[in-house]
């Protein structure tokens, strides 16, 4: 089914389109289909946001006074239309939402300027794109009408039930949810009018806690079997390097986790050293050059873990024929880095190749090196048997710490993972050695050896983003701020987790790394760092083109390829290193000498375009705003489940423990109370500020703390208190506490 959206999207594609090629790119064949697109049209022409012209074509208006934005609503009934080019969001009272949700696509119409400190107020004059399709609701009768009330408080309306769902009427001891497939959103006086398609009774249920997530964070088409199946790929003109050994290092443990890249390492006689990165050649089994193709992949862009297994954006087909066998043979699409004898990039290429998988690398393989006394003696039974490889294996780890150390050194940050001790959710725990939506690294760990793959492929894709942009070629990039220094401003906030004995530059600085060193508290240490991860604010891809407006440093910038089962964004990037390598114009007419462009430096030989015209329309296909942003939405979407799926199996754990008392660290300071996470049981509850019954608080964000009018007691991060679990929320994912 066709949304206002994808006309308006379809209308930006060409000056004028006729009706009947509007209806072929929307699809639209039914009468029923084509009545609805009628009154869509009529309705987009009086709003003045299309234009029909003299020929019977539609376009969009150009000087249209509409702006696309996002509703965004909070639980206290706060609405705001956040625009897409970062500019300010604009209020929306309740009654100007003319029915838009949270998340919804919409046009806006400013009615009045914003001044001072206050927002711009505006108006929902069209909802392009609606998000939820299906709501989790409670069933609850009133006025003798059954509806169905959702419990994402930020969705300001109810919808009407028939009398049949009545059965499902919302009952405290079974906690049972329904959802609701919505019929017709509510518009003018009517309202939305839905039904009940299953019931999820969630009280002592961890089966349905899964579908629950899914659910609450509006993912739908889980386990969709994609019809994609993957293309031959020709061996010929391929560097064979199947003859060497290739390493991959991986910690996930579900076998249908996505494909981790190997490394290779190539001793030269100078000591320069080789590192190769052999990355699964997915995009060479896949066709993406066709609007068909992507619609294929529209409703997917990232894989993310479930427990014990993984959703995939990919069908099991690509993946199996792209997967790395140990002791085979397979097609990769590789980086050779050539590194001096400080282990220094000094040049780089890319290439089509043949590997071979010589041994998977564990977690236990990378304790026992690291933590052995002497390199000369392998007396660990976990190393004897791969003894041939540990000088390989190494020169790995010593390169992956290299690239670390200097990664920090200019600016980046290093923060560790929580602990975790629920076995259900040990997956969601790894580090992900793709992900990049974070503005800072997991700190390396002995434990857990996708951190020593992460420095490796964070060069990698920075090298794509470098070789890429330098001639002239889009990528999908993250853009990250350097957060090396911290104002002394931000360090008295937190002076009672840090030790007094700070010294600070001239500017009154502190790098990070300082802060977090100068805490010689673990368990203050652990709110330090849940301070900054709060704060740092997540990244999105973002689409660079050569003639993007960049205003941070090369360093800031990488272009993700090397996961390319884990998500769109490396996929896109590959299928351009592809493109390059195939297709890319090494000469032209007043240049008879072939240039390697898949080299470092080669750009400086090169003043023509890399790519023809063919070629260049095809990408466009792939490297465009209308995609990026709806990879981004998806991958919010799979964050939010991530991130939940975690909440709920932690809100599971504390159930059982209700009445139980504690030892807890406060690890954040809010108005309406305090967190405090549970030493031994590595969870997350709230103390309410109305269970604070012996004085009035008061709260001061400046110290993050809150404190008695009367008794000056005080409640700050890092303080230790005694806590009682006394109740929780599994359709809020909250933990209850209070102090004893």
């Amino acid at each position: 089914m066709f949304s206002t959206s994808s006309i308006i999207d379809n209308l930006s594609q060409a000056e004028g389109l006729e009706y009947k090629k509007l209806c072929r790119l929307l699809k639209i064949s039914k009468k029923s289909d084509k009545d609805k697109l009628d009154i869509a049209l009529l309705a987009l022409e009086k709003l003045e946001i299309i234009n029909r012209n003299e020929d019977n074509k539609y376009s969009n208006l150009k000087d249209s006074k509409h702006l696309i934005a996002k509703i965004r609503c909070s639980s206290k009934g706060y609405c705001f239309a956040v625009r897409e080019n970062t500019k300010e969001d604009i209020y929306i009272k309740e009654n100007l939402l003319n029915h838009a949700w949270n998340g919804d696509k919409v046009l806006v119409r400013i009615i009045k300027e914003g001044y001072r400190r206050k927002s711009p107020e505006g108006i929902v004059d069209c909802i392009l794109e609606r998000s939820n399709q299906i709501l989790l609701s409670k069933v609850e009768i009133i006025n003798n009408q059954v509806y169905a009330i959702p419990i994402d408080d930020r969705i300001l309306s109810k919808i009407k039930l028939p009398k049949s769902d009545e059965k499902y009427k919302y009952s405290q001891e079974n906690k049972n949810i329904v959802k609701v497939e919505i019929d017709m959103f509510p518009i003018g006086q009517e309202e939305g009018i839905g039904h009940v398609i299953k019931e999820l009774k969630l009280n002592n249920n961890e089966n349905l806690d899964t579908e629950f997530v899914l659910a609450k964070s509006n993912i739908k088409n889980i386990n969709k079997p994609l019809d994609i199946k993957p293309k031959d790929i020709k061996k010929e003109k391929r560097l064979d390097l199947s003859a060497k050994n290739s390493y991959m290092f991986r910690s996930w443990e579900a076998e249908n986790s996505p494909i981790l890249p190997m490394i290779q390492i190539e001793n030269d006689k100078d000591e320069t050293t080789k590192i190769w990165i052999h990355t699964n050649a997915i995009a060479e089994r896949l066709t993406l050059n066709s609007k068909k193709s992507l619609e294929m992949l529209s409703d997917k862009f990232e894989s993310f873990p479930l427990l014990n297994i993984w959703e995939n954006y990919l069908s099991e087909s690509i993946c199996n024929a792209s997967e790395f066998n140990l002791g085979e043979k397979n097609e990769a699409i590789s980086l050779c880095i050539h590194l001096n004898t400080e282990n220094e990039i000094i040049n780089w290429s890319f290439h089509l190749t043949l590997v071979k998988c010589s041994l998977i690398v564990e977690n236990k393989h990378t304790e026992a090196l690291l933590t052995r006394k002497s390199k000369s003696r392998i007396t660990s039974r976990v190393l004897k048997p791969i003894k041939e490889h540990i000088e390989d294996l190494d020169k790995i780890l010593e390169i992956a710490t290299k690239f670390r150390k200097s990664q920090l050194l200019k600016g980046k940050i290093e923060i560790s993972r929580p602990q975790n001790n629920i076995e259900s959710i040990n997956e969601l725990f790894v580090c992900n050695p793709g992900e990049y939506s974070k503005e800072y690294f997991e700190a390396l760990s002995n434990t857990d050896c996708q951190t020593y793959l992460s420095p490796i492929l964070y060069e990698a894709d920075l090298i794509w983003f470098k070789h890429s942009n330098k001639l002239g070629l889009k990528s999908a990039a993250y853009i990250t701020k350097e957060l090396d220094n911290i104002n002394l401003s931000e360090i008295i906030k937190y002076s009672e987790l840090v030790d007094s004995n700070i010294e600070l530059n001239v500017d009154g600085n502190l790098t990070f790394r300082q802060v977090v060193e100068l805490c010689g508290d673990d368990e203050k240490k652990r709110a330090l760092n849940k301070l900054f991860v709060n704060a740092l604010r997540e990244n999105e891809v973002t689409l660079i083109t050569d003639n993007s407006n960049i205003n941070y440093s090369e360093n800031s910038i990488n272009s993700p390829w090397t996961l390319p089962s884990y998500d769109f964004t490396n996929l896109m990037n590959q299928n351009n290193i592809l493109n390059m390598i195939i297709n890319g114009k090494r000469t032209n007419k007043n240049n008879t000498n072939n240039i390697n462009i898949t080299e470092m430096d080669s750009h400086k030989k090169v003043n023509w375009e890399i790519y023809n015209s063919s070629t260049t329309k095809n990408l466009e296909l792939l490297f465009n705003n209308s995609l990026i942003n709806k990879l981004n939405e998806y991958k919010n979407k799979a964050k939010q489940c991530k991130a939940n799926m975690i909440s709920i199996k932690q809100v599971r754990k504390a159930e059982k423990f209700i009445g139980n008392n504690y030892n807890g660290v406060i690890v954040a300071v809010q108005s309406y109370g305090f967190f405090v996470e549970i030493d031994s049981l590595n969870v997350e509850g709230l103390v309410h500020v109305s269970t604070l019954n012996n004085d009035w608080y008061e709260y001061r964000s400046k110290q993050h703390l809150l404190i008695g009018r009367k008794s000056k007691k005080s409640y700050k991060i890092g303080d230790k208190i005694d806590i009682k679990i006394i109740k929780v929320d599994i359709l809020k994912y909250q933990i209850d506490l209070e102090l004893i």
